[in-house]
């Protein structure tokens, strides 16, 4: 685009009121699916996942947010719905942001709530087909987005954990 438009262009768009720059670039930017994935860990360290009747490898809880709900709040909700099971949520998230089929996921920690037991978690939607505890060194073929949600979660944190998958995903990936 020639500097000049450009340059003309924006001052319009600065004498716009507010909402119509909004769906101004609501309009010209990519939309993109935001949702959150949540890692619950037993106090052993063992990670909760979940086979979704639609998937074949292993994932975590979780799933798009509601209008108007924040992120932390669709954590916890989606492992309510389910898993059964309330969690509280630890630490700060990671984010994912996948261009290609423009979505961001915000990946969090979380531990079982005061009074709920591990055997407390169980498939609670037609979503989940089984409900398993897997020790953390002892992961079965997991989702895409849960892999990568994975390693992002474990670079956030500095674990060595997150190389370890990040070459296996790659060895998946290749072979």
């Amino acid at each position: 685009m020639h500097p000049g438009l450009h340059r003309t262009l924006l001052r319009v768009f600065r004498r716009l009121p507010t909402s119509a720059r909004r769906r101004v670039v609501r309009t010209i930017a990519p939309s993109y699916t935001v949702g959150s994935m949540c890692f619950v860990e037993r106090d052993d360290g063992a990670l909760l996942l979940v086979q979704h009747s639609y998937r074949r490898r292993w994932g975590v809880p979780g799933g798009l947010l509601e209008r108007g709900e924040a992120t932390a709040e669709a954590a916890v909700r989606e492992v309510r719905e389910e898993v059964g099971v309330d969690v509280v949520l630890v630490g700060e998230p990671a984010v994912v942001v996948e261009p290609d089929p423009q979505r961001v996921d915000v990946i969090y920690r979380a531990r079982l709530a005061p009074g709920v037991a591990p055997d407390d978690a169980h498939p609670s939607s037609p979503e989940i087909e089984t409900v398993r505890w897997f020790p953390a060194g002892a992961l079965p073929e997991l989702q895409h987005e849960t892999a990568c949600a994975f390693v992002a979660l474990a670079r956030a944190r500095g674990t060595s954990e997150a190389d370890h998958v990040a070459q296996r995903l790659a060895r998946e990936r290749t072979g």
